[in-house]
Parts: C-alpha cells; structure tokens; sequence
C-alpha cells in the first residue's frame, strides 16, 4: 500500500491528529500536511514511519504499564 493512503488510514483507526503523528513519528508536527501537498517522502522516511506505525501500539502499552 502507499505509504500516503498508509497514513490516512492510521490516523483515522489510531483517532490521532495529523500533528501529532508528525511530531511522534519525524518530529515534524507538518509532515502530514506538507504530504497531502504533494511532498515527496524519501525512501528512509518512507522506512520510519512503517515502523511507527507498526509499533505505535506495543509503544502505548509499554508506557501505560510503566506509568501504573
């Protein structure tokens, strides 16, 4: 899947705000914008954000349990 269409769907299942995700992912709180106005992603971006977003729940976990 293309990581645009990847990160549409994220964010809606995830309910997280586009800056957000920006700033948690690449610290950047525009990305998401800045790619909805056809910013290119570099391959090692493009890299990064899977792996957010394919560990963005075991991350949530692991601080909630440490905040307990």
């Amino acid at each position: 899947m293309h990581i645009t269409r990847l990160i549409e769907r994220f964010l809606r299942e995830q309910d997280l705000p586009p800056t957000k995700f920006g700033r948690l992912a690449a610290g950047d709180p525009r990305l998401v914008l800045d790619i909805r106005m056809g910013r290119e992603i570099r391959p090692e971006m493009e890299v990064k954000l899977r792996h957010f977003m394919s560990h963005y729940g075991q991350t949530a976990q692991t601080q909630d349990r440490n905040a307990i």
